[in-house]
């Protein structure tokens, strides 16, 4: 009988130990299964545009830790998703909403945003490059350095899409994709307020550069306000490429066209061009006079054109430049 007794207790006591075993198991295999779902992956691929400004797959380091950023757009995303810590090194830059990157000292001078200093890329190591479209001529040589994100605005898809589209590029290379949403927040609706105003309107949207007036259409700079926010663009007809600085077009011809408003954004300000003309100088004359725009009160200077030339595609830039309208057309 004690012998008995002895062996039920023995039995009893293996299978306890043989349960906490696979208690244990079970645990330790659920930890790793833990690990192994918050492990950070070491790249992704995301789209971006290669030096042909065509869409292509771009294999990136994921979550880089220094960035160098020589598109004022592209430091705008970043900086509104809460990664301005990366960055090690920019581009020059006037717009007051990013002087913080060009102030600091830990952060270097990359050049500007048509011409990088290539000594200075190189020396700030970065993991990942950002460029816009004017330094598209060196993405091969500075593609030698670090994978290059080549991101731009799409008139096809419109600017608040496009802006949408490139910070959800850049925050998925940082897990921050739950950002997106809060940035865009309001937008939409911000543009469909001035569409409701436009609508029946005409418009000529130009831009003042070396004392000229070039007409742009709504396939470049500043479609937004005929794409979007509705204006009819009479300008040009809709076949001809004006997405650089547009075409230059005498003063007779805007009064010919005789729009309901005149959209002017002063390119040699936005440059900081030294003895240029003011664009309202160059606006102001009897010609223009003569036009219902002018009249009317309806010649409108940009406010920001910095950000109209340089940053178009930002979250903050977007923010300013419909500012910019509002300010006009909705007081």
């Amino acid at each position: 009988m004690k012998r008995m007794t002895t062996f039920v207790l023995a039995l009893a006591m293996a299978v306890s130990l043989t349960a906490c075993g696979n208690n244990n198991a079970g645990t330790s295999s659920k930890e790793n299964t833990s690990k192994e779902e918050t492990k950070k992956p070491e790249t992704v691929t995301i789209k971006s545009l290669n030096a042909n400004a065509e869409e292509t797959d771009l294999e990136v380091p994921y979550d880089a830790q220094k960035i160098a950023v020589m598109d004022m757009a592209a430091l705008d995303i970043l900086d509104s998703l809460g990664l301005g810590d990366r960055v090690g090194g920019t581009s020059d830059t006037s717009l007051p909403y990013l002087q913080d990157y060009v102030t600091n000292e830990k952060i270097e001078n990359l050049g500007t945003i048509k011409e990088a200093d290539m000594e200075a890329v190189m020396a700030c190591e970065p993991d990942v490059i950002f460029i816009g479209g004017r330094l598209a001529g060196s993405y091969d040589a500075l593609s030698e350095i670090a994978p290059v994100v080549y991101l731009s605005t799409d008139s096809e898809i419109g600017l608040v899409k496009s802006v949408e589209k490139n910070a959800t590029t850049i925050a998925s290379m940082f897990g921050k994709e739950e950002k997106v949403a809060d940035l865009m927040n309001g937008f939409d609706a911000r543009i469909e307020k001035m569409a409701a105003f436009s609508e029946g309107k005409t418009a000529i949207i130009g831009m003042c550069t070396s004392g000229g007036f070039n007409v742009l259409g709504n396939d470049g700079r500043c479609a937004l306000i005929g794409t979007e926010v509705g204006f009819e663009n009479i300008g040009v007809d809709a076949n001809i490429d004006t997405s650089t600085h547009g075409n230059e077009v005498s003063f007779e011809f805007v009064v010919e066209k005789n729009p309901d408003y005149i959209f002017v954004m002063d390119r040699d300000a936005a440059i900081g061009r030294d003895g240029a003309q003011l664009a309202q100088d160059i606006m102001e004359n009897e010609l223009i006079k003569g036009t219902d725009a002018y009249k009317n009160g309806h010649l409108v200077y940009l406010e920001h054109p910095a950000v109209w030339y340089t940053a178009e595609g930002g979250v903050k830039a977007l923010d300013l430049m419909l500012q910019d309208l509002e300010n006009t057309l909705l007081k």
